[in-house]
Formats: structure tokens, C-alpha cells, sequence
């Protein structure tokens, strides 16, 4: 049998919300994941490598290239891909295009921990940021809560009216803070490195669901709405010491380490009060990519 290579759009047409949401949910019950992260540097350019393995799920190697001066030549700033490597003898399994893991893996963390955090019954549901993953997030929300409607909000307006036109039903928050009160969930995927979101906005029984920040001086909601919340993340590794969103409220007391509830490590302590504020921060990992690319791997397979 021939290497398979997956590119993105043939690849994507195999794949839906609730199967990877699944397979994330099932990954985090096999061992935890060994993860490592490489960085090369040439100038303004950078050569990524994150490396994770799971045993009994197989190891994988995300490689990523960003050339900031790309989009001056006409050539996409972020290219790579991910090779995934056999469990049993270590083969390579499969090749896999970069954005092709990295949307739907970023997207479907989130998902993830709003099935288990959100009500059910949230009808309202508020995307902050209207970029490439705000894009994702709106496919990955809508299939996975399929009655709420879902406005998207932007600091740039046009951007935010650009991405509702081809959201089936989405409509474009002229206030954020109208929007974030008037939402059962919040989802930010900004690139602010000061708050977005403040907790005097939030009501009791509101999710919040953070993606944005990744740099140790990036944050997107307020110190009150790190108070008001019960806060969960995808990892504790991968968080805690590394994102601003977390890093600097530990650091300067706002919070402490034990009031960090759960990891997806412990799914089953993901659940919450009618009345609870839940607050979940995405940090991503390479374990998240090994989890999302063999979900794709194996949908690739069992297609005809």
C-alpha cells in the first residue's frame, strides 16, 4: 500500500465536528502524551518542529515554516506539514497538509470543552475575532450546538460582515459588550495581548471559551472574569507556564494553581452548575495534532 498524502480540501470532505470531538475525548484516555517543541531561526524566519507520542496511538511531527515577508511575494507566511508515524514499528504512517491538522484541531478543542462545559440548551453563541480560526469556529459551533445562532464581532467591522456573509444565519455585534452579556457562549480567538473581555459582563451560567492568546504577554479576558469563573484548560502542561492567560493572573495572585479545575486528562471533572460561570483556555500541543491527524488518517482510510 502507497504512503498516504492528505491534502486539504479531499482530506477536510471526509471529516465532521462530532467524530473529531470524539476522537480528541478518546485519545485523552490513553496514556498521557510525551510532547517536545524544536525552534530553528534564520533572520525574521522560523522553522517549527512540535513532536508528541502517545502510546498506543503512535507518535506524530508537526513541521511548520513562517516566512514573514511570504505574503510580499505572493506566497502563503505559514506552510509545513504533519508525518504521523506508526504505534506498532514506528513506519511512517502518513503525510498530512498543515492547515488541515492545525483547523481542525484548534477548532475542535474548543468544541470539545464547550459540549461539556456549555448548557445544552445555549441558543446564543458570540464568535470574538473574525480571522482564519474565526472562521472554523463558526463551522465547528454550528455543528456542534446546530439550533443557536451565532453573531461574530470584530474590531475591524468589515471583517466581521465579510465572515457573516458566508455563515449561513450569522449576523454581525455592533457592541461587544451587548453581545457578550446577551450569549450563553463566548468564544474569543483574537490576537490582543490585553483583555478583550471583562468579567463584569458575564452572567451566571456562561461559558467562555479562550483560543486567542499563545505568548506568555498575550491575554483576552480581565482578571474579574478570571475570578467569577471556574476555569478549565486542554492541558495543564501546555498552559499554565507558557500563555499570558494564565501565567500572569498565577503570577501576580489574582488566581491560584489549585483553582484550576480540570485538564482534558480528567473529562469526567468537566461539568458544571446551572449557574457557574465556566471559563476553558485552548492552548494547543502536539498531542492535539497526533489526536486530530490520526482521526483524519483513519477517516481516510475507512472512505471508499
Amino acid at each position: 500500500m502507497s504512503l498516504p498524502i492528505i491534502p486539504f480540501e479531499a482530506g477536510e470532505a471526509r471529516l465532521d465536528w462530532p467524530g473529531l470531538t470524539a476522537a480528541l475525548a478518546a485519545g485523552h484516555r490513553l496514556p498521557k502524551a510525551e510532547i517536545t517543541d524544536g525552534f530553528l531561526y534564520r533572520g525574521k524566519d522560523t522553522l517549527l518542529n512540535r513532536a508528541a507520542w502517545i502510546d498506543g496511538l503512535g507518535a506524530a511531527v508537526k513541521t511548520a515554516t513562517v516566512f514573514p515577508g511570504n505574503p510580499d511575494r505572493g506566497t502563503p507566511m505559514i506552510n509545513g506539514a504533519v508525518c504521523l508515524y506508526s504505534d506498532r514499528d514506528g513506519t511512517l504512517a502518513a503525510l498530512i497538509d498543515f492547515h488541515l491538522v492545525t483547523k481542525w484541531k484548534t477548532a475542535g478543542d474548543s468544541l470539545l470543552a464547550a459540549q461539556r462545559l456549555a448548557r445544552p440548551d445555549s441558543d446564543e453563541i458570540l464568535i470574538v475575532g473574525a480571522g482564519t480560526v474565526g472562521a472554523s469556529l463558526c463551522e465547528a459551533f454550528g455543528a456542534g450546538f446546530p439550533g443557536a445562532r451565532i453573531a461574530l464581532w470584530n474590531r475591524t467591522r468589515a471583517k466581521a460582515e465579510a465572515l457573516a456573509a458566508s455563515v449561513p444565519g450569522a449576523r454581525v455585534a455592533d457592541d461587544l459588550e451587548t453581545a457578550v452579556r446577551a450569549a450563553d457562549i463566548v468564544v474569543s480567538a483574537t490576537m490582543s495581548s490585553t483583555p478583550v473581555l471583562r468579567g463584569d459582563w458575564l452572567r451566571p451560567g456562561q461559558h467562555v471559551n479562550l483560543i486567542g492568546a499563545y505568548r506568555p504577554d498575550m491575554r483576552e479576558a480581565d482578571d474579574a472574569a478570571l475570578r467569577r469563573a471556574r476555569i478549565f484548560v486542554d492541558s495543564f502542561d501546555t498552559t499554565v507556564e507558557h500563555i499570558g492567560e494564565l501565567k500572569i493572573p498565577l503570577a501576580e495572585g489574582v488566581i491560584a494553581r489549585a483553582g484550576l479545575v480540570a485538564d482534558f486528562y480528567d473529562l469526567d471533572a468537566f461539568t458544571a452548575g446551572p449557574d457557574d460561570i465556566t471559563l476553558f483556555k485552548n492552548g494547543g500541543g502536539a498531542h492535539l495534532d497526533l489526536m486530530t491527524g490520526r482521526y483524519i488518517l483513519d477517516r481516510w482510510q475507512a472512505a471508499p
